[in-house]
């Protein structure tokens, strides 16, 4: 059996649905599609990137490396993942929907996050998976270098307690062979990471967490079945993925994720799937995950489309009150009631077809990130500045007071001033850079700041407050895990962000061993780099930096006190 979907669209988008099932069966794009025909998206190297289609079958014929690496990881009492984007969001995912608490996943360069982490680890006593398919993104390999250190320093055979994953003749393969680690696992080249769920990347941490990769991988491949289906209307991704393809086309490009409390976390997947993929060429599905609800469901604007994620035998009586609704007042509503949690892997593959079936309808490469790199590159060049000169280079703020520095551009800074006249405040900079969003836009918070309840319980407040008072559709992204995600939507996508980006002086920080820079020093490279590319792609972005991490309530404060 396949998880079950429900669909409530207006007449014009059935319509419009129906008219590209017509299309689809005309030209037979699902058989061209698993034949990996590039020429149903752009003609570029999309055939290059369709491993994914078989990987389930793949990995069923190979599940002696599970079994025995499951046996292995039982010796260790904890199990840290050190990985970015692809690379972790599935094994979080895992983690904390089959609530396995001894495995931690780290992938924040914000030194308290790196503490944070650190905190009650027994080292002798700790496997750490460094997951990377390159092998060269700059965050894991960060992370290696400081635990192998730490390990190093109580252990001295440390490659025992290592484990890579990552994709043949890359860095990482090199590196793990050079320090010994017990296990190198290999990934599929021809995987992109945000589809490599289903690979060794999601699969392998799977293992080492107990959860049975067999009977996993099993009850997915029903909806691999499926997705062959060459009628598009019985084809669940193809279906799933015209919805949110026409409703993209046609202004409904906010896809609103409700979820069951017991599976919550899958949003922070969907997120980089949806986002990093169909974010570019000036086009883009903004996924909205765990926003506040709305207690009048008219003050939800009608740019969206809603996705409820229900697993069976989970209530909520307020997402299903709020759901049934928006379904009654006519907002596009899908439905997936998910069996149990041993049948996640079914949404990991409906939603990757999906992906590349909506990515067709919008005449884009969903398997490219092209604007990913654009913020890596002004982080590099702000490190070596500071590896050569020993401090980041001199940037002044258009404001100052009370413990926090406010930036943008000159050009926003005077937009802003020209709607409050002289008195300068925290509160006149927040209403005048909120007065900017209109119509169909989104208002995105970016906090460079370490992810625990008390700073997101604060951070949500923030976000409540802009949705109550804006009606905008709002998304909340921790830095820099957002930059391997929604950040290629935010600056490739429309121009329809409102961004306001948090940043905070550390408590403490700790060096990158044998580099020259601090953990701290690359979260503000990143932070800095990626605010110079959303203003480059002139977007309505405002940088507010704290002297200390209390000072978060201040921007709620100044908004409570909005007209």
């Amino acid at each position: 059996m396949i998880n079950p979907a429900f669909y409530s669209l207006s007449n014009e988008i059935e319509e419009k649905v129906s008219q590209t099932f017509r299309e689809w069966k005309d030209k037979e794009n699902v058989r061209r599609l698993w034949e990996k025909d590039a020429s149903l998206w752009t003609g570029a190297d999309e055939s290059n990137w369709l491993g994914w289609l078989d990987i389930c079958e793949r990995e069923l014929q190979d599940l002696k490396k599970y079994e025995d690496f499951a046996e292995e990881a039982s010796a260790f009492d904890s199990i840290v993942l050190l990985g970015m984007g692809g690379s972790s969001l599935c094994p979080e995912v895992l983690a904390v929907t089959f609530e396995r608490g001894n495995f931690r996943v780290l992938d924040s360069t914000v030194p308290a996050q790196v503490r944070a982490i650190e905190t009650g680890l027994d080292l002798k006593k700790t496997l750490f998976i460094v997951a990377s398919k390159s092998g060269t993104t700059l965050e894991p390999n960060c992370f290696e270098r400081y635990f192998y250190e730490k390990v190093s320093s109580v252990l001295e055979n440390a490659g025992q307690n290592f484990v890579a994953i990552t994709d043949p003749n890359s860095k990482l393969q090199s590196l793990a062979e050079s320090k010994g680690y017990r296990r190198i696992f290999l990934g599929d080249p021809k995987i992109g990471g945000r589809f490599s769920a289903l690979s060794v990347f999601g699969m392998i941490p799977a293992s080492a967490m107990k959860i049975d990769v067999e009977d996993f991988l099993k009850k997915t491949l029903p909806m691999v079945q499926a997705c062959k289906n060459t009628e598009p209307k019985e084809n669940p991704g193809v279906v799933l993925g015209t919805i949110l393809g026409i409703c993209q086309a046609i202004g409904k490009d906010k896809l609103t994720i409700f979820s069951s409390p017991e599976i919550y976390d899958l949003g922070a997947w969907l997120e980089q799937l949806i986002a990093e993929s169909t974010g570019k060429e000036g086009v883009a599905i903004i996924p909205i995950d765990r926003e506040p609800l709305l207690e009048y469901v008219e003050n939800y604007s009608d740019d969206r489309v809603f996705v409820y994620l229900k697993l069976k035998g989970s209530e909520d009586e307020l997402i299903e009150n709020v759901f049934e609704k928006l379904t009654t007042a006519g907002h596009p509503t899908i439905k997936i009631e998910i069996e149990s949690r041993m049948h996640l892997g079914q949404e990991f593959f409906r939603w990757e077809f999906a992906t590349a079936v909506a990515g067709s309808i919008m005449n884009i490469n969903p398997f490219n990130q092209p604007d990913v790199e654009s913020a890596k590159v002004e982080a590099r060049k702000l490190m070596s500045e500071y590896v050569e000169n020993g401090v980041l280079p001199c940037q002044e703020p258009i404001f100052e007071c009370d413990g926090l520095k406010i930036f943008t551009s000159s050009e926003y800074a005077k937009s802003l001033e020209r709607r409050f006249g002289e008195e300068k405040s925290l509160r006149n900079y927040l209403e005048g850079h909120l007065a900017h969003v209109c119509q169909g836009d989104y208002f995105a918070i970016l906090a460079y700041l370490e992810m625990n309840k008390e700073t997101e319980e604060t951070l949500q407040a923030i976000r409540k407050k802009i949705l109550e008072k804006l009606a905008c559709a709002t998304c909340l992204g921790f830095g820099p895990r957002f930059l391997h995600s929604t950040g290629q939507a935010y600056k490739g996508g429309a121009n329809n962000g409102v961004f306001l980006q948090i940043t905070c002086e550390d408590e403490e920080d700790m060096p990158v061993p044998l580099q020259g820079y601090t953990f701290g020093i690359v979260k503000m490279a990143q932070a800095r780099g990626d605010f110079q590319v959303l203003l480059d792609r002139e977007r309505r972005a405002l940088w507010i930096h704290l002297n200390k991490k209390d000072d978060l309530r201040k921007i709620y404060l100044a908004l409570e006190n909005l007209n």
